[in-house]
């Protein structure tokens, strides 16, 4: 079963922009937070950013802040991840993730137990 859906991905060169969109059909209402990992050929998957979807908390990775921003669209039942000022190590299989269970935060992947199929992102130089 089909619990989260993303789309947006494609193929784009350095410094352009992406958004990239997880809808949750059964809604999002069952999760308490919503985020995106990302997983890059030969190298582990790592997180990139989330929200706690009750009020709007965000985390980003390092290696995005500034330039990655993830917003929730309660009324769609959707999650945005709006990249900018794309380079080419941002080149990876973009995960959409969702968690069932409060937590301090939402960096950790074992935070998140749902899971889309991913969709690619690819960063020509």
């Amino acid at each position: 079963q089909v619990q989260l859906v993303e789309s947006g991905g494609g193929l784009v060169r350095a410094g352009d922009s992406l958004r990239l969109s997880c809808a949750a059909p059964g809604g999002i209402y069952n999760f308490y937070a919503m985020g995106w990992f990302r997983q890059a050929p030969g190298k582990e998957r790592e997180f990139v950013a989330a929200v706690r979807l009750s009020d709007g908390t965000t985390y980003a990775a390092d290696s995005v802040k500034g330039r990655f921003t993830i917003t929730r669209d309660n009324a769609k039942n959707m999650v945005l991840l709006q990249m900018n000022s794309l380079k080419p190590e941002d080149t990876a299989v973009y995960y959409c993730a969702a968690s069932r269970s409060w937590y301090s935060d939402y960096v950790q992947e074992t935070r998140f137990d749902t899971w889309g199929q991913g969709t690619q992102v690819t960063v020509s130089s």
